[in-house]
């Protein structure tokens, strides 16, 4: 199995003229072959743009190093060519063209022979859900329309890695859920790896299995929301009437385990698997009378605001925790 990450920095910096936009950055990002994506999130001026360029080969580093796929991005880029698919964020589209005759272009630029990019266009066009006017010229699609056409052009050719930038920046929610439910399946049913630039911290929380986090050129944090989405729901704060003085004892029959805090107040663990409904059950068992029953999650939105500084938390705590 091919264990390779996706991403592979080393002390990279880059810069342009004389300022240095990215500073000796290093990381490793996602797990070729493994359908997984990766969000990178930051603020205008992070250095995310320069950072996508670098990796696609538009820009050179200045020192250290960068990889996709294993390939060096000074000198490999031509031979990944054939297995990077790259949406930008502004368009990039000869508006004359019709859909179809864009995408036969754009696949046959990452390697199709002609015959196998054309199928490959209609298919993809009708996948994104342009089908009835891939005989359009582009320049009468509409903005959300132009989005999907963006997408279609980066996946006709079947890559292993899709980079996203701001897929979804000016949707209306509708085209979003679509834009979003399409990421989900290029990961998950087609096995790409994906890396999505956006400012929208709902749509990383989503659809990515990793995030990382950008300010000033540095990366401020990483962290892996699966592991975050799995451990946060096993957190509960519970709140009873009644007798709860056999409670702790009465946890282990569903392998929780649980702390009170006085006036009928507990937090409780639970393990994976168990979910907030055996709770409840354990409850009514102990007769007792449920007031509250919450669960506590540090949102990726609360790790950005503290990554960013905007959120205090104490010392030795780690972001996302």
């Amino acid at each position: 199995m091919n264990t390779k990450p996706v991403v592979e920095l080393e002390n990279l910096k880059v810069r342009l003229g004389r300022r240095e936009i990215l500073h000796g950055i290093s990381c490793r990002l996602g797990v070729s072959g493994t359908g997984k994506a990766v969000g990178l999130l930051g603020p205008n001026g992070a250095g995310k743009s320069t950072l996508i360029l670098t990796l696609l080969g538009f820009l050179r580093p200045s020192a250290g190093s960068a990889r996709i796929l294993g390939l060096d991005c000074r000198r490999g880029m031509g031979a990944a060519r054939s297995r990077i698919g790259y949406m930008p964020e502004n368009d990039a589209f000869i508006g004359d063209m019709t859909a179809v005759a864009f995408l036969r272009q754009m696949a046959e630029l990452s390697g199709l022979p002609p015959k196998a990019a054309l199928e490959k266009a209609h298919e993809v066009l009708f996948h994104v859900g342009l089908g009835e006017a891939r005989y359009r010229e582009l320049r009468t699609y509409s903005y959300g329309m132009k989005q999907m056409a963006k997408l279609a052009q980066a996946i006709v050719h079947g890559p292993e890695l899709v980079v996203l930038d701001e897929p979804t920046n000016g949707l209306d929610p509708a085209a979003r859920r679509r834009m979003l439910k399409l990421v989900g399946e290029m990961k998950n049913e087609q096995g790409m790896s994906v890396l999505i630039c956006s400012h929208l911290l709902r749509d990383i929380e989503q659809v990515c299995d990793e995030a990382v986090i950008m300010k000033d050129g540095a990366i401020v944090h990483q962290c892996n929301l699966e592991e975050e989405r799995r451990s946060n729901r096993r957190f509960v704060e519970l709140e009873v009437t009644g007798d709860d003085g056999n409670l702790r004892a009465a946890l282990p029959e569903i392998g929780a385990e649980g702390v009170s805090e006085g006036g009928g107040r507990w937090r409780i663990v639970l393990p994976l698997g168990v979910e907030f409904e055996a709770v409840w059950a354990l409850a009514a068992r102990q007769n007792l009378l449920v007031r509250k029953l919450t669960h506590r999650r540090d949102t990726l939105e609360e790790i950005f605001l503290k990554a960013m500084g905007h959120l205090a938390h104490t010392p030795g705590e780690q972001l996302g925790t």
